[in-house]
């Protein structure tokens, strides 16, 4: 990750030199020496760091060099983001005419004071960077730049298809004869045991997803259970799995008397995928609850510890084992060619070879397959065979060794990507839309081409790793829309090994923010935001500050907020959600730097400030389910960076601003709400406001569309039929009434 990362902001660093020389150097008069000889030094650095990559993970020596270099790198692309920044607020105030309503961040009547100044801190984090390029003890030789080529150059005629079995019928037939035998036992218990990357979970949903299983049971349950093991959580889990809601704030007795009211008389098959816990009287606390269901229930419990197999009292314990060669051969086969192609005698030999090497794995059979797909030549094969599988540690650790092969030939864009899911906790269901809007405000998504739609390449991102195995469980709609995925617990370890310090999760663990860290979610239990903020010594310098799921309610107050945009000036990710607040503090705008900003789920929030459009960088903007807010920021249009406005829920809003339709990068929109005296207020926006967002994609839902005056030339000015990426509309004639062919409609409805 330090290696991929620290190339990419190179280059990052060499682009936004080269485009601030030329862009208000009469504004910032000093600064444009100090960005030539900035882009000379980045230039000349940057010639060394594919072989310090090679080097990183055997040399000390290196590994200091570049930390130190990688700070350097971090300070100087935080340093340019600002002065660009301040470039485009100086223009979309000056330009607009705004300079009474916004005040400036540097002033516009005295650009040469700016000027030196800014040119004095370039001038400082040059010679930060020349410095450590003079203090290198060690040679290092310009390598020719390596190629990884992208999975779309060999044709995947298979890459959408369920995920490949192979081998597995044995085991799933002796799982599917203990689900429907007798035993004796009001509840029973399989457990199926094996080292991680063998397929136990894909055994379990082979057996809970068969056609005859179904037909023994009246319900069925799956829970994920992972590492944290609390009793009232699991409960909460299968009341989920069996509702389709998760159970809000509810006691543990109501907790209990809803799962026996579902489950009284019922023969359920219940599913404990991935279980760790060794404590055997939380086993028992839990197991007391399960009983009351019907006669011949079952459990079947995936675990890689063996020792939990015998705790639980598993009536049958199944060892899964490693494949057979020729399953394993025909596994490999599956992955590292297209369907249908003739296998040439060489290729087949040392494919065989190096599945063997695989021990039968089933998780690094898919991930070398998939490495080996988009090398064609013989020569490559035996190249990777000779050269690269005898440094896979033959004692214990082969599995993630295999793994971290297939992370070295990825692409260092995809590498940052993949590394970045460290931010999840192990089994966490990903939104894949939100992962690449992520992705977005951290600049791993590359484009050479202005018209092309990142959140698009984003997806194609997504798609290639997916492809090569390393997410799983991934979700997809009718309309070919990717929603969910998960990451197999060797792949999230993967991702752990990979980015070292420099990505944290917050929790038991881990009680304080390293220095080096950039990226930081909190995943455990906080009492207070004080108890939060006291293990934040060092986050002057996180890009991502983030939580995926908060345990609990919080309240922070205002002087809290102001709290974190002080300590967090340069982040570019800032979730806040569900944290009680109720007003956004002004001192939001000195986040210049952010992309990505959720508010989520704070119900008490009615307005946004207005400063909010200094915010020239925002790209994403979640107010989901932000049930108070009442209006947007009236001149929302400046933010000209805009591609994703979030806001399902927000049942109070009033109308849209006038000027939305500027917002030409917009792609998610995901209400448009109708204004009561629609037409009547110059700050309320009609459906004209439409009009000119015909980049919009997905879903769109217009509301209130009662309140339209003037139906066929509303509609006209709407502009709808330009919005060829749109898939659904929904249009609504008051809050929360989707429309109803039978329902009362008006004249104009139609």
């Amino acid at each position: 990750m330090a290696d991929a990362i620290l190339s990419d902001i190179a280059v990052e660093i060499i682009k936004k030199l080269g485009s601030l020389v030329l862009r208000e150097t009469s504004l910032c008069w000093g600064v444009k020496d100090e960005l030539d000889k900035l882009r000379r030094t980045v230039s000349s650095i940057q010639a060394v760091l594919l072989d310090a990559e090679e080097q990183y993970s055997q040399s000390h020596q290196v590994k200091v060099w570049v930390d130190s270099l990688k700070e350097a790198f971090y300070d100087a692309d935080d340093l340019l983001d600002e002065f660009s920044t301040d470039v485009l607020l100086n223009q979309m105030m000056t330009g607009n005419k705004m300079v009474k309503e916004v005040r400036l961040f540097f002033s516009s009547s005295n650009p040469f004071v700016y000027g030196l100044k800014m040119a004095h801190k370039i001038e400082k984090v040059r010679s930060k960077l020349d410095e450590i390029a003079a203090n290198k003890k060690f040679h290092l030789d310009k390598l020719p730049e390596k190629t990884f080529p992208m999975i779309g150059e060999r044709e995947q005629t298979h890459s959408s298809l369920p995920q490949v079995v192979v081998g597995r019928e044995d085991d799933k037939k002796k799982i599917i004869d203990f689900l429907s035998s007798s035993h004796g036992e009001n509840v029973s218990i399989i457990s199926i045991a094996g080292i991680g990357g063998l397929g136990k979970t894909t055994l379990a949903q082979l057996a809970y997803n068969d056609v005859v299983v179904k037909s023994f049971f009246d319900l069925k349950i799956w829970v994920c259970i992972s590492e944290n093991f609390d009793v009232k959580v699991i409960v909460e889990k299968i009341l989920e799995s069996l509702d389709g809601e998760k159970p809000k704030n509810l006691e543990m007795n109501t907790l209990k008397d809803r799962l026996h009211e579902k489950i009284n008389g019922k023969k359920y098959l219940l599913v404990l995928d991935d279980l760790w816990n060794e404590d055997s009287e939380k086993w028992f606390k839990l197991k007391d609850l399960l009983i009351g269901g019907g006669s011949g229930c079952k459990i079947i419990v995936t675990t890689r510890l063996k020792n939990v197999a015998e705790i639980i009292g598993s009536t049958k314990t199944h060892e899964l084992q490693g494949l057979l060669l020729d399953d394993s051969w025909s596994l490999f086969a599956n992955m590292a060619f297209k369907q249908g192609e003739v296998i040439s005698p060489d290729h087949e030999r040392i494919g065989k070879e190096i599945a063997a090497k695989c021990v039968g794995v089933p998780l690094a059979i898919r991930v070398i397959g998939r490495l080996l797909y988009s090398k064609n030549t013989v020569d490559e094969w035996q190249n990777f065979k000779e050269k690269e599988l005898p440094n896979m540690n033959e004692e214990g650790s082969t599995i993630m060794q295999t793994l971290r092969l297939s992370y070295n030939h990825l692409p260092s864009h995809l590498k940052c990507c993949f590394a970045y899911c460290r931010l999840f906790s192990k089994d966490y269901k990903i939104d894949i839309p939100y992962l690449v809007s992520l992705w977005m405000a951290q600049g791993f998504i590359k484009s050479s081409n202005s018209e092309q739609s990142l959140q698009d390449i984003g997806l194609k991102y997504f798609k290639e790793l997916s492809w090569r195995s390393f997410f799983q469980e991934v979700v997809e709609d009718a309309l070919g829309n990717l929603w969910s995925c998960k990451m197999h617990d060797l792949m999230h370890e993967l991702a752990m090994q990979v980015v070292r310090d420099e990505i944290i999760s917050l929790n038991s663990d881990a009680k304080r923010v390293e220095k080096k860290t950039r990226h930081l979610s909190i995943d455990f239990e906080a009492e207070s935001w004080q108890k939060i903020t006291s293990c934040l010594p060092n986050v002057s310098k996180v890009r991502t500050f983030t939580s995926f799921d908060w345990p609990k309610k919080h309240a922070i107050k205002e002087v809290e907020c102001e709290e974190i945009f002080f300590k967090l000036s340069y982040v570019r990710v800032l979730s806040l959600c569900d944290l009680g607040i109720k007003k956004v503090p002004r001192s939001i705008h000195k986040l210049k730097h952010i992309r990505f900003l959720s508010l989520s789920d704070n119900k008490d929030i009615e307005i946004l400030p207005d400063c909010i459009i200094k915010l020239q960088n925002l790209q994403t903007l979640y107010l989901l389910y932000c049930e108070r807010l009442k209006q947007l920021p009236k001149h929302i249009k400046k933010l000209v960076n805009l591609q994703n406005l979030y806001l399902r829920g927000c049942v109070s809003l009033t109308h849209m601003p006038r000027g939305i339709d500027q917002l030409t990068s917009l792609e998610n929109l995901s209400v448009f709400m109708v204004a009561k005296d629609n037409g009547v207020s110059k700050h309320h926006g009609g459906l004209g406001e439409l009009s000119g967002l015909n980049n919009l994609r997905h879903v769109l839902r217009i509301m209130n569309l009662r309140h339209v005056k003037n139906p066929a030339s509303e509609f006209k000015a709407a502009n709808l039929k330009e919005k060829q990426h749109l898939q659904v509309l929904r249009l609504s004639w008051k809050l929360g009434d989707t429309y109803d062919n039978n329902s009362d409609s008006g004249p104009d409805d139609e």
